[in-house]
């Protein structure tokens, strides 16, 4: 038996006014998707158990089969794990954004213009976080970089009682002196943060931006605190020989630390821009060395949401459908093994909000010696109407595997 998990971060959503009222997934033209859910079981999911924040970290180790009230300890460590960094057992991680803000003199008052600092490519980045380690980094605090935007801070002997440390990506054009802690803890934190943007306002890499009509990365923007993780090994929970396809740090971390494989893909951005035949062959190729479950995971429809961007994001949906979907599907045929796939978002990013929510997901789960008789076409209100219902979500690996 092969096992296929598509994931499609954060493309569950709420109806959208410039969608007609619709969601994305009711929008999108997704002949494949329909086509599998019409064959399948659908319900929904509760990913984010009631009292945990809903974020990518939390919801996919829930759909991995790892209860995150057990086991989550924290978002950076996972990523700090992917990019090599080893962690001893009184650091803390911290994930480093590199962010754009507005230019109003004092800090606090300066406005979030992009979590992402236009997407700045990892070899900008690099620069800037080699920058900021030079800086600040070397005794206390070191800084690695990571993809685009996203990079880490081990803060050695540090602590994860830092107040609120928001994320960037949840504050999207406001103002950002309310959203900075105030814990007496996280005071040699946020002055880094605050200094980062005089120190970073004029370096190189900006000013070469700005000169092309860029948005520079002015300021780093520290959040997601937490301790080294530790996870049982996929393999030994399930019996199975698994591999992670993303292109994030984060989802790339879990699956590291789940003695998982993690095959990296050339071009895959996390963004609407991703190389996705590239992520499905990889999936195929996985298969044909010997994996029996390949969760590959699209961050597009995610970052669609966190930009309030719903024509992109239903264009993402449909770039799933159309470059994914059937040379996943083509090569477990190829293959002539027996198969399940299991397609679902992991948590909503709805567009009127653009940030996560903790509401249900809709699932579907295939297999193709059994089918079921499903929904015409799969969506929120439709899975809602099954009435199916998994409200433990770290059960649904078990139930995907073993069912």
């Amino acid at each position: 038996m092969k096992y296929a998990v598509i994931l499609y971060d954060g493309m569950a959503d709420y109806p959208v006014p410039a969608l007609g009222g619709k969601t994305p997934m009711m929008m999108a033209n997704k002949p494949n998707f329909d086509r599998l859910a019409q064959k399948s079981e659908v319900g929904l999911v509760r990913t984010v158990a009631e009292g945990l924040k809903p974020g990518s970290d939390v919801a996919n180790l829930s759909v991995m089969g790892y209860d995150p009230k057990k086991y989550y300890t924290g978002r950076s460590p996972l990523e700090a794990v992917s990019i090599g960094v080893k962690m001893a057992d009184d650091d803390i991680a911290l994930r480093c954004n590199i962010v754009t803000l507005s230019d109003e003199e004092n800090y606090d008052d300066k406005t979030m213009v992009d979590y992402s600092a236009g997407d700045i490519s990892s070899e900008e980045a690099a620069e800037i976080i080699k920058t900021v380690q030079e800086h600040f980094g070397g005794g206390e605090f070191d800084f690695y970089p990571g993809v685009s935007y996203r990079h880490c801070l081990i803060h050695h002997g540090g602590t994860v009682e830092l107040g609120n440390m928001t994320p960037p990506h949840d504050i999207s054009g406001r103002v950002v002196g309310s959203y900075i802690s105030t814990a007496p803890t996280a005071q040699k934190l946020t002055k880094m943060m605050r200094e980062s943007y005089d120190l970073l306002k004029n370096h190189p890499v900006n000013l070469k931006r700005i000169a092309e009509g860029k948005r520079p990365a002015n300021s780093i923007w520290l959040w997601g605190e937490g301790k080294k993780p530790i996870l049982p090994q996929f393999t030994d929970l399930y019996g199975i020989k698994g591999c992670v396809i993303s292109a994030v740090d984060l989802l790339k971390g879990i699956g590291l630390a789940a003695g998982m494989e993690v095959p990296s893909v050339k071009g895959a951005t996390g963004y609407i821009d991703t190389n996705f035949e590239g992520k499905a062959q990889a999936a195929v190729e996985a298969f044909k060395n010997g994996c029996d479950l390949v969760y590959v995971h699209i961050e597009a429809p995610d970052e669609c949401g966190h930009r309030n961007e719903p024509e992109n994001k239903v264009r993402a949906i449909e770039l799933i459908d159309e470059k994914i979907l059937p040379v996943v599907l083509g090569g477990l045929e190829e293959i002539g093994d027996d198969y399940k796939v299991m397609i679902l978002p992991d948590h909503p990013t709805p567009i009127v909000t653009m940030t996560h929510a903790g509401d249900p997901v809709p699932y579907m789960i295939y297999k193709k010696s059994d089918e079921k008789n499903g929904v015409e076409s799969i969506n929120e209100e439709s899975a809602k109407a099954t009435g199916n219902f998994i409200e433990f979500g770290p059960g649904i690996m078990k139930k995907f595997i073993e069912e």
